[in-house]
């Protein structure tokens, strides 16, 4: 708190937390924060450096802290803690729920994860555990396993009972996973099932005894595209014997889509994703994430400048066919760019598998040529407006085929990478792009040369 001079200066909720602290303003920042939601004042933190978020975080009552706490990613989370006493410390990490603070744990120096598992509860400490024991990935690292089980024998008046007197420790409620003597899921109920039905009533006559479920080893993204496929806001976890061990809740469901779908964005991109907020990383940071894909890209397109000097006595007898080197390699590069990336979206929503691969070659051949021809329409008005109707033709003709080339290529190699157990979204449009820059250089002149006889 020393940081921060006593100054008593109104604030408006339009300003920044960050300049509410930079300008040393306590009882503004106490205004700012006592009327934004945790959401919020986590997303300004993430913004801040190490220092004022610090600052700023010092000021939240213990309640809010902690909801604001489990808002930040695991790197944010580790900069709050290392500028936290001992007491404190140990508060925020015993106050999270077992699979955020798993999250942040498994991500933490090794330093900050020791110091945070020594200062749990043994209750705490051994769902922690429990939880970082699973693969890294997997549905167990992000599952809940604080959950309301209720065997199907109980009636609706005993199951609210049992809902009351243990929901006060479960992260969600909503879903009520049905057990029998042996803690093996049978099915699911809903809470609203039970508040509306007769107390009378029992819990077997309403379980969904085919409910969606995962095991815990199974892959956390496809745990949570289920989800969103089945419309579930929660769905259950079990172990290798179909007994419960969790609750995969739909606000960790989302944050692995979220994780996976920027993971896959970066990559399409061309650069290594990162962590933490944009806003807060540093310039040299950022260059150091995209600069390795650059070098690699760049070391790749010395195949075009190879091609090309192949070509070279075609071009000397042809030198209007270099006026459209640069149109055709754009075209192509985008139309192989476009075809990869709806391929690696369709992979990893499920849309596409492996099986069909020749299905996706055919379909995006095809598409290729129908672009190529549009496209080639509007490349021989131009060609023959500027260097008459034989080298318009060469132009037109090259549209055509490398479009479906580019096409056939940008969503062939996604599969091609599954299938080779590579991630497809390393298949990145910027190395489909410089691959088609290269051989449409080849389609290009192969047709000049037919078509002009030179």
């Amino acid at each position: 708190m020393s940081q921060i001079d006593l100054i008593e200066v109104p604030t408006t909720l339009s300003e920044s937390l960050q300049g509410v602290v930079e300008s040393h303003r306590v009882d503004a920042a106490l205004h700012w924060l006592a009327n934004h939601p945790p959401h919020v004042i986590a997303d300004e933190l993430a913004r801040m450096d190490a220092v004022e978020a610090g600052v700023a975080f010092r000021l939240l009552d213990k309640d809010l802290a902690l909801a604001v706490f489990e808002e930040l990613e695991p790197v944010d989370q580790q900069q709050i803690l290392q500028g936290l006493r001992d007491q404190s410390f140990r508060e925020l990490v015993e106050g999270m729920a077992p699979d955020d603070r798993a999250r942040m744990l498994r991500e933490a120096p090794a330093k900050v994860a020791k110091k945070a598992l020594a200062g749990l509860s043994p209750r705490e400490r051994r769902m922690t555990a429990a939880l970082l024991g699973y693969p890294e990935g997997s549905v167990g690292r992000y599952m809940s396993p604080e959950v309301v089980a209720i065997p199907g024998t109980l009636t609706v008046a005993d199951a609210l009972r049992t809902v009351r007197l243990k929901g006060g420790n479960a992260e969600t409620v909503y879903t009520l996973p049905v057990v029998d003597a042996g803690r093996r899921l049978q099915g699911i109920v809903e809470l609203r099932e039970l508040v509306l039905t007769g107390p009378d009533t029992m819990v077997a006559d309403l379980v969904v005894t085919e409910p969606a479920f995962v095991r815990a080893t199974d892959s956390a993204e496809k745990a949570a595209r289920l989800m969103r496929e089945t419309n579930d806001i929660n769905l259950p976890v079990v172990d290798s014997e179909d007994r419960l061990v969790g609750l995969l809740t739909i606000d960790d469901a989302v944050e692995v889509i979220e994780a996976a779908d920027s993971e896959d964005v970066a990559k399409q991109a061309g650069s290594a994703p990162w962590e933490g907020h944009y806003m807060a990383a540093g310039v040299f940071q950022l260059a150091r994430y995209r600069a390795l894909w650059l070098m690699l890209l760049l070391v790749a397109a010395t195949l075009t400048v190879s091609v090309t000097g192949f070509f070279e006595a075609t071009l000397e007898q042809a030198a209007q066919l270099a006026l459209f080197i640069p149109l055709l390699i754009g075209a192509g590069g985008n139309a192989g760019a476009q075809a990869a990336t709806a391929c690696v979206r369709a992979v990893a929503v499920g849309e596409v598998r492996g099986g069909d691969l020749f299905k996706v070659i055919w379909r995006e051949c095809r598409v290729g040529l129908v672009l190529g021809t549009m496209l080639a329409v509007v490349g021989v008005i131009i060609g023959g407006l500027f260097v008459g109707p034989r080298v318009a033709v060469v132009v037109g003709v090259t549209l055509v085929l490398i479009c479906a080339w580019a096409a056939t290529i940008g969503g062939t190699m996604p599969l091609l990478a599954k299938r080779l157990r590579i991630d497809p979204a390393v298949v990145s449009a910027p190395m489909v792009t410089t691959l088609v820059d290269a051989t449409g250089l080849i389609i290009y002149f192969t047709t000049a040369k037919l078509v002009l006889g030179i």
